[in-house]
Formats: structure tokens, C-alpha cells, sequence
């Protein structure tokens, strides 16, 4: 994976630098890095006690 750095923060070119590199993936490679961060952020939140399933609730 390549890495940016800049002296001064730069929006534009991190933005840029972002667009460049997901680019050169294949789309193949796209998906797979998109679902290994999803299952991450799943594990993440259900660790912290964040995932939990919605409850329905009787209005009175």
C-alpha cells in the first residue's frame, strides 16, 4: 500500500493521491479491500458494544 506524506496538510493532493491509488486496483482488488474494512468496522463496533439490533418500541 503506498503512503503520502506531505510537510503541509494538502487536501487536494490527498484527495488526488487517493483517486490515483485506487485506480491502479483492479475492481476485483477494489471489492476485496471494501469488504476486509467493512468486516473490520463490524468487528470494531461489536467489540465496543456499538452493534446491537434495532428494538422496536410500542408508542403509548
Amino acid at each position: 500500500m503506498a503512503v503520502l506524506k506531505l510537510k503541509e496538510p494538502n487536501e487536494n493532493k490527498q484527495v488526488r493521491f487517493e483517486l490515483d491509488y485506487l485506480m491502479s486496483l483492479s475492481t476485483q482488488q477494489r471489492f476485496r479491500m471494501m469488504f476486509e474494512k467493512s468486516r473490520r468496522m463490524a468487528s470494531l463496533l461489536k467489540r465496543n458494544g456499538r452493534r446491537k439490533t434495532t428494538q422496536v418500541t410500542k408508542r403509548t
